[in-house]
């Protein structure tokens, strides 16, 4: 949580130097403010930063929208963190490719914080799926290598790898 809070930061431009840690068994991020108590919670920091940033567009535009992010959001937080199964990520694999075949982003048509979190949610599984399995989840593939591309979002992260066109070999 603490890294990805750290990628954001940088991503939205905001200058570092913020404290971040984690708590409990969790390690639920935790960001130390100046005045008054902490925040807790991955969406709550990150919404923040985003609002501090002055970026709220990420956060989607229409009441829709903005539900759509909050739901990708909690879904990021509750199915994607942590010590996920190979079943659990079979599962949310399954269920974002579908949800992505007909949308260019989490929200639809405008980039948002969901998409950014859920990269870097997704990020050590996808380094690690192979050809045929990119290849079963076609539509997590094309939206991920889409959002590593974007601008600023990836920073040191390593590049995933997708083969653009599959070789046909013709037996004679």
């Amino acid at each position: 949580g603490a890294v990805e809070l750290e990628l954001l930061e940088r991503l939205l431009g905001l200058p570092a130097g913020n404290k971040y840690g984690v708590q409990g068994e969790r390690k639920v991020p935790v960001l130390q403010t100046n005045n008054g108590p902490g925040l807790r919670g991955l969406m709550t920091i990150a919404a923040h930063l985003v609002r501090q940033a002055r970026k709220e567009q990420l956060l989607g535009s229409t009441a829709e929208e903005k539900a759509v992010v909050q739901q990708w959001l909690e879904y990021r937080v509750t199915r994607v963190n942590g010590g996920a199964t190979k079943e659990d990520i079979r599962i949310i694999l399954k269920d974002l490719n579908m949800h992505l075949e007909d949308k260019v982003y989490l929200a639809g048509n405008i980039f948002t914080l969901a998409d950014i979190l859920m990269y870097y949610g997704l990020h050590h599984i996808m380094v690690d799926l192979t050809v045929q399995e990119k290849e079963k989840y076609l539509n997590v593939s094309r939206w991920f290598n889409h959002i590593q591309h974007y601008p600023g979002v990836r920073q040191h992260l390593a590049d995933v790898v997708f083969i653009k066109n599959r070789l046909y070999t013709n037996a004679h």
